[in-house]
């Protein structure tokens, strides 16, 4: 029983990429999924809870790799004391970055529209692990502002990632406006940092 639930997960989530990448999310059933993983119609919500939860597990497993060690040494390094000073740029750059590598193959642009769309509908940060949750990033934005209210940067910060999920997580389908090309990277994290460390309002 210890092995077979693993497997049977695994097998639900690969199933679940193969179809949202063929048909796009969006136009993929719960019912598409268990049957695509060979299994019965219960199986995602036995093992998922429900679709989100299936959602959530598959960009856990994907998209945390990309971010975790880069944000771990940010992390650090907004602690102070690190021999590389700590900069808001630093933090915005390692949560681009990782979205413009995401952004040059199908499976990437596909993770990306997938949490931007199970993000941005109900505002709700994706809390599916630590570095996918909207406060270890508010910690270290108000370290780097201390001139800033805890309002304040909680604000800033969901404007900004809101931007980000909004210029990567933009349609798969091949309609003309997903083919504009995205903006620099550099031109990115200059416009996001600069949201980010503007002047306090009066």
């Amino acid at each position: 029983m210890t092995e077979e639930v693993p497997s049977t997960r695994a097998r639900l989530l690969a199933a679940a990429e193969r179809l949202f990448l063929d048909k796009g999310a969006e136009q993929v059933s719960v019912r598409a999924i268990n049957a695509e993983a060979g299994l019965n119609p219960g199986a995602v919500h036995y093992h998922f809870g429900s679709r989100e939860g299936l959602i959530a597990a598959l960009l856990e497993q994907e998209l945390t790799p990309l971010w975790a060690d880069r944000m771990e040494v940010i992390a650090r390094r907004s602690l102070g004391g690190e021999e590389e000073p700590f900069e808001v740029r630093d933090l915005v750059a390692a949560i681009v970055e990782p979205f413009e590598e995401l952004s040059r193959t199908e499976k990437g642009r596909m993770l990306s529209h997938l949490l931007a769309r199970w993000a941005l509908p109900s505002g709700r940060p994706t809390s599916i692990s630590t570095w996918f949750g909207a406060a270890p990033f508010e910690v270290m934005l108000g370290r780097a502002l201390p001139h800033l209210s805890v309002r304040e940067v909680a604000e800033r910060w969901r404007l900004a990632f809101t931007l980000l999920l909004e210029v990567y997580g933009r349609s798969t389908d091949p309609a003309p406006a997903a083919a504009v090309p995205l903006p620099e990277t550099a031109t990115i994290i200059a416009f996001v940092t600069a949201g980010l460390t503007a002047p306090a309002h009066s």
